[in-house]
């Protein structure tokens, strides 16, 4: 057969379930390569990640026997097989990308069911135990691990210790949770060759445990300001007066905030000024004061 595949939300980012598939397919013996205009498929997967507000879809090809949709911007009940789902993924279709890079889930689900977030509506209340590190990881120098919550997995000091001994570099790039951090957990964290550290401090409500977290890795975490991030979710539930106590909270701890916008396009002016405020580390720096920042 021959297979066509459309990344709808571009190039920029690798589609896993892409990956898989064309990993399945070729495996098959079938032709797999990314859908164009000038040739005839027997099946075209369209996978989109993320909403219209975000990643405007585009026309179904009509030059294909069979379209079939999936991803999180289609639906939130649409899995891939399971033999598919434990594929290694093709990393040869975005080579730039994937270029000494592993990337993948060892966990799936989250029990904070946040109500901004569809990760446990979509992936269960439990964060378990998906996969092991050999089953997408071949000694590639940098892995992004993209679990929602790892910590929360029963299992996670084994899965921390695979990521250990891969002696790769590590990006969790969901971030940790920083409510589930204790002076042991980070000692783990230590040990592992983390290229930086992400956390969230999302709503106010949260805001004990956080901190409470936040401080515990402030004082034991070995990684620099610049590579201790945490993630700011505005126009949700916050003002702009909450929304600056949490980042000059964080500044004043000495870790780095990243804004984060909910529904960008429906936020106002002035949250989109203070991501930009915020997230330009030159400006961040040079510019104490939000409301002295004219950009």
């Amino acid at each position: 057969m021959k297979i066509g595949l459309i990344d709808v939300d571009g190039h920029n980012y690798p589609n896993l379930a892409l990956m898989k598939l064309s990993a399945w397919h070729k495996k098959q013996g079938d032709e797999v390569e990314w859908w164009w205009g000038w040739s005839q498929y027997d099946v075209v997967y369209m996978s989109k990640i993320f909403d219209d507000s975000y990643s405007q879809d585009i026309s179904e090809p009509v030059n294909a026997e069979l379209i079939i949709k999936g991803g999180t911007g289609y639906s939130l009940s649409k899995n891939l097989p399971e033999k598919i789902e434990h594929m290694c993924p093709d990393y040869s279709i975005y080579p730039t990308l994937t270029k000494n890079t592993a990337y993948g889930f060892l966990t799936r689900g989250c029990p904070r069911a946040c109500p901004f977030c569809i990760v446990s509506a979509k992936e269960g209340r439990k964060s378990v135990r998906v996969a092991d590190l050999s089953e997408w990881w071949r000694g590639q120098k940098n892995i992004k691990l993209m679990d929602p919550n790892i910590l929360a997995c029963d299992e996670y000091e084994n899965l921390l210790n695979q990521i250990e001994k891969s002696k790769a570099q590590v990006d969790i790039n969901q971030g940790l949770d920083a409510r589930l951090l204790t002076k042991d957990i980070v000692s783990r964290l230590n040990s592992i060759n983390l290229k930086s550290v992400h956390f969230a401090w999302d709503l106010m409500s949260q805001s004990e445990a956080v901190l409470t977290g936040l401080e515990l890795y402030r004082k034991y975490g070995n990684l620099s300001e610049r590579k201790t991030a945490v993630y700011v979710l505005t126009n949700f539930n916050t003002t702009l007066e909450e929304d600056l106590y949490l980042v000059y909270k964080l500044r004043e701890m000495g870790l780095t905030p990243y804004i984060m916008i909910y529904d960008k396009p429906s936020a106002p002016k002035e949250v989109r000024r203070l991501q930009r405020w915020v997230n330009n580390r030159f400006i961040f720096r040079s510019c104490d004061k939000f409301e002295d920042y004219n950009g």
